[in-house]
C-alpha cells in the first residue's frame, strides 16, 4: 500500500493518466488503480518503467522505491496461517501490524487483541462450527501472535470503545468470561492501551451501523485505512471522505463513553456479578 500510494503520488505529480501508465507496462488502467491501492504483487520490471516514465531519474530514490516494491513481495509471518483463515483477512493482520495507531469499536464480542486464549478458544470454535480441533488450535495462536505488538517497545497506540454487549455475551463458561473481564482491566492499565466502555445505559449512539476498525500508519503519504468485517468478505476504505465519517463517529463514541478510569470502574463491576 506503501509503495503504491507512493506510485499514485509520482504519476499525479506528472499528470499522467491511469490509461497511459499502463500502457506504459502492457496492462490496463484497473491494473494500474489495484498497484496503486496495494491489492496486487508488483514485477520489478513494471516498477522500473513506471518510474521512468514519471521522471525518476535519480540512482537513489529509484533503489529506494525497488527495494519496497521486493519488500512489498515477500509473504508475511501470517501467511502460515492462511489455511485457517478467511481470504481477506490475512490483509487486515498485514495493515494491523504496520499500524502506529489502531482505533476500535466493537459490540460482538471483545476485540481479537485483547482476548484472552480460553476467550478467543471459545469464540473461534463459535466462529468454524465443525472444524478440527487443529485448525481452532492454529486459529487462536495466530491471534494470541498478534497481540504481541500490543506488549512491545514501541508497539502501536490502540483505543477501543467496547459495548457493553460484548461484555455480558457469554462466550465459554462462568470462568472463562471472568478471566476475559480481569484481563481486560488489567490490559486497561498499559499506557499505549486506552478502553472505554460504551453502557447499555446511554442509549443509541454513533456506532449504530456496527464494528469499524480504523488502522492509521507512520508514513505520511498513507492514508488511514477503515476496516469493516462481513460475513463473506470485508471493506478496506481509504477515500478521504469515507475515513472523516467513521474518525467522526469514533470520536463521538468516545466523547460520549466513560473515560479509562470509570471504563474500569464498570469492568470491576461486571466481575464482582459474574
Amino acid at each position: 500500500m506503501l509503495l503504491g500510494s507512493q506510485l499514485r503520488r509520482l504519476r499525479e505529480a506528472r499528470g499522467i493518466t491511469r490509461e497511459a501508465a499502463g500502457y506504459s507496462i502492457r496492462a490496463s488502467e484497473s491494473k494500474i488503480s489495484r498497484m496503486e491501492l496495494g491489492r496486487v504483487s508488483f514485477k520489478t520490471r513494471d516498477v522500473e518503467d513506471l518510474l521512468t516514465l514519471y521522471g525518476i531519474t535519480d540512482e537513489q530514490e529509484r533503489a529506494s522505491l525497488l527495494s519496497l516494491a521486493r519488500e512489498a513481495n515477500v509473504a508475511g509471518w501470517w501467511h502460515s496461517y492462511s489455511d485457517v483463515l478467511p481470504s481477506w483477512f490475512p490483509t487486515y493482520v498485514g495493515l494491523e501490524g504496520a499500524a502506529t495507531l489502531i482505533r476500535v469499536y466493537e459490540v460482538q464480542f471483545v476485540h481479537g487483541l485483547l482476548q484472552t486464549e480460553a476467550y478467543a478458544r471459545a469464540v473461534v470454535r463459535r466462529g468454524m462450527k465443525g472444524a478440527s480441533e487443529a485448525d481452532v488450535e492454529k486459529r487462536v495462536a495466530l491471534r494470541l501472535e498478534r497481540q504481541k505488538y500490543l506488549a512491545e517497545v514501541g508497539g502501536p497506540e490502540f483505543h477501543i470503545v467496547l459495548d457493553e454487549a460484548a461484555l455480558r455475551r457469554p462466550y465459554g463458561d462462568r470462568e472463562v468470561m471472568r478471566g476475559q473481564l480481569q484481563h481486560l482491566i488489567e490490559v486497561s492499565e498499559q499506557p499505549n492501551v486506552r478502553l472505554q466502555v460504551m453502557p447499555f445505559g446511554f442509549g443509541g449512539h454513533s456506532g449504530e451501523s456496527g464494528a469499524f476498525t480504523l488502522l492509521s500508519f507512520p508514513e505520511s503519504d498513507l492514508s488511514d485505512v477503515v476496516y469493516l468485517e462481513q460475513l463473506t468478505s470485508a471493506l478496506y476504505l481509504d477515500k478521504r471522505e469515507d475515513v472523516a465519517q467513521y474518525e467522526k463517529a469514533l470520536k463521538e463514541l468516545q466523547q460520549d463513553s466513560p473515560g479509562p478510569d470509570e471504563s474500569r470502574d464498570l469492568l470491576r463491576g461486571l466481575l464482582q456479578l459474574s
